[in-house]
């Protein structure tokens, strides 16, 4: 599988194919994906790229010049999977379009992640996680109703369209072994967003209703909100059945709600929604969170405390089933990520190595992927069309923190 994409959303999905065993051989520029200066860092190294670039092979090509194209198509030529998120048109213009890779490799399934998708009005515009989840109206509904829109602090529309990608690289895949021959697959940014905008889309459909900020709550979910402790902290109570509703109200001493007409249904308890919320929030606010959260736990009501990650860190669940895992880096030392996710019983994945230095792998890979000859990569080095560094550009050591989306 080769990687060409940057930033999030592309090499997110190609991750995710590499933590169960995909061969990923990452493209990179001489300058570096852009991901190796976002987030925080640690000797002069970017921790964020340790992670979203594990258990790739690495390699610097300059794909801006006719033999670093060709190079990256001689690669393509036995792929199964090309992922890129350029702006549409850039492939084409490097000769590296699907109708390029077809022919030299027709089962070739190339993965295209961009903000608008391949066609349409939009398609030419740049397109940011952030700007395209604007779009998608997922914006919109985000954050509390009397500020404005908010932001998850993480590129949370490219880990949406970089997921879509690999199931839609996966699928293309199962279709290949029927039909023999591989396709395009189409993820956008902002519909991938759009997605998660379904019950709100029939609503607009059909009764007009505008779906805006809700804060905490869930809208036309109730109880299912943020509430206070006597010590200034919050829980989050989630108790829609009405099964689990009656349990709260015998762990609030209140068994006499669940008969109550107000809150007898879902339907009826979305009705008295900022009633219902206050009477929780009444009895909430009487204890400390640990006593609180230590009720609901014992009445199986869904509930928890707000985790930041120390609590993470410090969790008895997370240490339990390994969710932190700390593959060994030359540089950083073991270095903490999150392991592999789903969890397969009979071919589970795996953290093998973090992300490696830019053109960590360009020597190894050109030699025994494509058979060149040490002094056909000496001179391909010397020209500037192939790097083989040990470390991450001048430019990228400062110790700084950055924060940013996928093209």
């Amino acid at each position: 599988m080769i990687e060409l994409g940057s930033t999030v959303a592309g090499p997110f999905c190609a991750r995710l194919l590499a933590d169960f065993g995909a061969d990923v051989i990452k493209v990179e520029q001489r300058e570096g994906d852009a991901v190796r200066s976002m987030g925080k860092r640690a000797k002069g190294r970017s921790l964020y790229a340790a992670s979203i670039l594990r258990n790739k092979r690495n390699v610097s090509v300059d794909l801006r010049r006719p033999e670093g194209q060709n190079l990256v198509k001689a690669l393509c030529s036995t792929a199964d999977i090309v992922i890129e998120n350029f702006k549409p048109g850039t492939l084409e213009r490097w000769g590296l379009s699907y109708d390029d890779l077809k022919a030299v490799n027709p089962g070739i399934v190339l993965v295209r992640i961009s903000g608008y998708g391949q066609d349409g009005p939009y398609s030419k515009r740049p397109g940011y996680g952030v700007i395209c989840e604007a779009v998608s109206g997922m914006r919109e509904i985000t954050g509390d109703p009397d500020r404005p829109p908010a932001r998850v602090a993480v590129s949370l529309t490219d880990y949406i369209t970089g997921l879509y990608a690999a199931f839609g690289a996966v699928i293309a895949l199962l279709a290949r072994e029927k039909c023999g021959v591989g396709q395009v697959v189409d993820a956008s940014l902002y519909e991938a967003a759009f997605s998660f905008m379904e019950p709100h889309v029939p609503a607009y459909q059909q009764l007009g209703a505008i779906a805006r900020r809700a804060g905490p709550r869930l809208p036309d979910n109730t109880p299912n909100s943020l509430y206070p402790t006597a010590d200034g902290r919050f829980i989050h109570i989630t108790a829609i059945s009405n099964s689990v509703f009656r349990r709260l109200c015998e762990a609030m001493g209140r068994p006499e709600l669940a008969a109550d007409p107000r809150f007898v249904d879902g339907v009826s308890r979305t009705a008295h929604e900022d009633e219902l919320d206050g009477i929780i929030g009444t009895w909430t606010g009487s204890a400390p969170l640990d006593e609180v959260e230590a009720k609901l736990h014992d009445a199986d009501v869904p509930a928890a405390r707000i985790y930041d990650m120390r609590d993470i860190f410090a969790d008895a669940h997370y240490a339990a089933r390994n969710t932190i895992v700390q593959p060994e880096d030359p540089v950083l030392g073991p270095v903490a990520m999150a392991n592999v996710t789903p969890r397969l019983s009979a071919t589970p994945g795996k953290v093998e190595w973090p992300g490696r230095a830019i053109g960590a792998d360009t020597l190894s890979v050109f030699q025994n992927e494509l058979g060149l000859t040490s002094e056909a990569i000496a001179d391909l080095l010397e020209a500037g069309v192939l790097f083989a560094g040990d470390d991450e550009p001048a430019s990228q050591r400062e110790d700084h923190s950055m924060t940013g989306d996928a093209l």
